[in-house]
């Protein structure tokens, strides 16, 4: 019986390969090319649609330009893909899915255990003057519940709407950036956080920092009334200040490179992930 199945396994083979040669052969001859692309589509696609959930790509790619977004995400976590006003409209559900899933707090974790690995080799003089520096929107604290009911990013920016957002004082802490925030009060490094936020929002900011589990920090910078430069001008001047004052730098961490782009940096930076929006 057994040698019986062979011939029949051989024909199956052999019917299987000519297929396959024959929707290859297609795509060179240009005539019937996008009639072969069709058929290798939908005989494909159950098995995309299977993996698209696994994938985190939200039921469809979605591409500007002809780039996948995943491509367009790395681009843009890579700082490769600069100066943009939006998220791809076509991108608004990948970014959702990747932001809402698992696949956010992975690549944050990656980042988180990173630092913390680099905080255990550090040997530390112990004389309070080593800091690490924060950001807080999108490092300290999430404002997704904001971004998920305005496009994830696909939407033009609304200051007014964003602004009602945060004096609510209630965007939940980002859990892998409070994971390494009590190591480094633990082992005697100070955090100092240097945000984008207006002195204005002083109050609603400390308030909103505490109510989830971060205190304890040396100094909260907040922008002037007034301040016109770039991100990058501010905050590496603030940066500059800390270091004058004698302070060591031992660690940066933010989610755009305006962050952590700019002398002094800091002894090592790290960027979290935000496919949200772009600050230069």
């Amino acid at each position: 019986m057994a040698m019986a199945r062979v011939p029949i396994l051989i024909a199956v083979a052999l019917v299987a390969a000519a297929a396959s040669c024959s929707a290859w052969e297609p795509t060179i001859r240009m005539p019937t090319a996008e009639a072969a692309a069709a058929a290798v589509d939908d005989a494909v696609a159950p098995l995309i649609h299977a993996l698209r959930p696994l994938l985190g790509s939200s039921g469809e790619l979605g591409s500007r330009g002809g780039v996948p977004c995943d491509s367009w995400r790395l681009g843009v976590e890579a700082y490769n893909v600069r100066d943009w006003k939006t998220v791809p409209a076509n991108c608004e559900g990948y970014v959702g899915h990747y932001m809402l899933g698992s696949h956010f707090r992975r690549d944050s974790k990656v980042v988180i255990d990173q630092a913390i690995a680099y905080v255990d080799s550090l040997k530390l003089a112990g004389n309070g003057k080593e800091v690490w520096v924060f950001d807080i929107d999108e490092t300290t604290l999430s404002n997704l519940p904001y971004y998920a009911t305005h496009g994830f990013g696909a939407r033009p920016y609304n200051a007014t709407s964003f602004d009602a957002y945060v004096l609510e004082g209630t965007a939940p802490v980002l859990p892998e950036t409070k994971r390494l925030y009590y190591k480094l009060l633990k082992v005697g490094i100070k955090p100092v956080f240097i945000t984008g936020r207006t002195e204005d929002k002083r109050a609603i900011t400390v308030g909103n920092l505490r109510s989830q589990g971060i205190s304890g920090w040396m100094n909260l910078t907040l922008k002037q009334p007034g301040f016109h430069g770039s991100a990058i001008s501010y905050k590496s001047a603030e940066r500059k200040k800390l270091q004058d004052a004698g302070y060591v730098i031992v660690g940066n961490i933010g989610d755009q490179w305006s962050d952590l782009l700019g002398a002094p940096e800091g002894a090592r930076t790290f960027k979290l992930p935000d496919p949200l929006y772009y600050i230069s």
